[in-house]
């Protein structure tokens, strides 16, 4: 998931509506005032029961604020809580209704609370609990037949009305809890995307770094190498020789400085910053007749100016890494590198006569690995062939 993608982000199940909770408090307290009103106004009640009802009702409001009201907007409800605090409810919801029925209009506040507070098997338990509780202080009070005449079907409608409401109320708030823990989901899924991504880019460049250093930094050091035993095999019997086999290290030494100063630099390999592609191969070949004395044949066939410099790049190295393995082991006589490029593809072909290997052996170096990397890196093609006659590699890229 692109990281730019706005995502909303409920952390429980109440945040999907808790900007809008100050509409049920201010449902809870317009009732609650309006229940005093007529509790006060109600004929035919005693002071005595007016206030044991209004105060019934205070109880309940001061304890829905200090005690029930935290836990439904906590992060994490408590259940047993949650309980508590409908258990005193219901208890002073049977004080208020049993000094005046009117109080069972608070049934209103009470059953919904019921809901936030409890599980949805608890809270309709408690609400078909809470809505017998007219009833059975008619029952006391007027007999069977006005109790069924007067508060059953009303009583009956409220608790249907109830349950319906509340279990709906539950589902929304249950699925805004599963929609908050998918997004939550979604986001670890996008930072361990993103953690693997880095990962990934941190191993190619990896890759990349140990490739260059490879057929730049290494490979000058084995001609450095060779050119300094030659010269010191050579120096007293042939110092004119020795002299010029060190002044082709120097110069390869120079080569190589320059070479890791565009390599830190993230800059194109030094040899294609003063000329094309076809130049650059030009050179790398005299330098390896110099340097070892094998003579190197080179043919070159169509414009190759216009070539990538990724394309350029990958050609060179190649060129490269196969002179550098017919140096250390084919002990080659003549070695033939061709390049010829077309409008489609270029290709590059070394050849030597040397021992020759089985290429299809494993081998710990990174010489033809790197070259298939970079082979696979520019959907190019790589073949290997080799034999007692010698060796051929061949390259094809697509422009």
């Amino acid at each position: 998931m692109p990281a730019d993608v706005p995502v909303d982000q409920p952390a429980r199940g109440l945040d999907a509506w808790d900007g809008l909770f100050w509409l049920w408090d201010v449902f809870f307290a317009i009732g609650s005032i309006a229940l005093v009103v007529a509790l006060v106004q109600q004929p035919g009640a005693t002071a005595a029961d007016k206030v044991a009802t209004v105060g019934a009702l205070a109880a309940m409001a001061v304890w829905y604020l200090c005690y029930g009201r935290p836990n439904i907007v906590a992060a994490v409800q408590s259940p047993v809580r949650g309980r508590i605090f409908m258990g005193v409810n219901l208890a002073l919801l049977v004080l208020g209704v049993a000094f005046e029925p009117t109080m069972s209009f608070a049934l209103f506040a009470v059953c919904p609370m019921a809901f936030m507070s409890m599980c949805l098997a608890e809270a309709i338990a408690f609400v078909v609990g809470a809505n017998l509780v007219p009833v059975v202080s008619a029952l006391a009070e007027a007999g069977v037949d006005a109790a069924v005449r007067q508060l059953v079907p009303g009583t009956l409608f409220l608790i249907l009305f109830s349950v319906l409401m509340g279990t709906w109320i539950v589902r929304v708030v249950t699925q805004s809890q599963e929609r908050a823990e998918l997004i939550q989901e979604l986001e670890d899924s996008r930072e361990e995307i993103g953690r693997l991504s880095r990962e990934a880019g941190v191993a190619a460049e990896r890759a990349r770094l140990a490739a260059e250093i490879h057929d730049t930094l290494a490979q000058g050091f084995t001609s450095l190498v060779t050119l300094v035993q030659a010269a010191e095999s050579e120096l007293d019997s042939d110092t004119e020789k020795a002299r010029k086999h060190l002044t082709l290290a120097a110069r390869t030494a120079r080569e190589n400085l320059t070479e890791a100063r565009s390599l830190v630099a993230g800059l194109m390999p030094t040899a294609l910053g003063t000329g094309s592609v076809d130049q650059a191969i030009r050179r790398q070949c005299e330098r390896f007749t110099e340097e070892t004395g094998t003579p190197v044949t080179y043919q070159a066939s169509g414009s190759s100016v216009e070539l990538p410099t990724t394309l350029e790049v990958v050609l060179l190295r190649m060129v490269q890494e196969s002179l550098t393995n017919i140096r250390k082991h084919a002990k080659a006589r003549n070695v033939t590198v061709s390049l010829r490029v077309n409008d489609e593809s270029a290709n590059l072909t070394v050849a030597d006569d040397g021992a020759g290997f089985d290429p299809d052996v494993p081998s710990d170096g990174f010489g033809l690995r790197g070259m298939r990397t970079r082979a696979a890196q520019v959907e190019g093609t790589l073949s290997v062939h080799s034999g007692p006659d010698g060796t051929k590699v061949e390259l094809e890229v697509p422009r």
